[in-house]
């Protein structure tokens, strides 16, 4: 199954009675594993989980700590990028290289990287004392 495929099945089972707003996320890692998640919000609005820290936290739980692709998919005109948070949640286990595609229902899709996306990340370098 392509990671866009994987993004759109999930999305399906989002929980976004408050927004209506579902989104579905897929990754893939180095090893080919593929994990997926969807927006997952409550009545404490806004907090929630995001599709992409959903799909993050899958992929922790299953003991694999690397990105290699991402897909987000989302019911929206033009394809909508990670939230500032997922930004960071995504550097935490990609590098500035790994492709991040964008996509809408319609098949409208929008290509960058996680160091486009967030460029001067924080990073466990930045604790480093000399």
């Amino acid at each position: 199954m392509s990671l866009k495929d994987a993004a759109l099945a999930v999305r399906k089972n989002a929980h976004a009675p408050y927004s209506n707003f579902l989104v579905g996320a897929a990754l893939r890692t180095p090893a080919g594993n593929v994990y997926v998640g969807c927006n997952v919000e409550n009545v404490a609005y806004p907090e929630g989980t995001c599709a992409e820290a959903g799909a993050i936290a899958a992929m922790v739980a299953a003991g694999e700590r690397e990105l290699a692709e991402v897909y987000v998919v989302a019911d929206s005109p033009a394809p909508v990028p990670p939230c500032g948070g997922c930004r960071q949640k995504l550097k935490e286990f990609g590098a500035g290289d790994v492709k991040v595609t964008m996509g809408t229902l319609e098949g409208v899709e929008q290509e960058t990287t996680i160091g486009d996306l967030l460029p001067g990340a924080f990073d466990a370098g930045h604790m480093v004392r000399s």
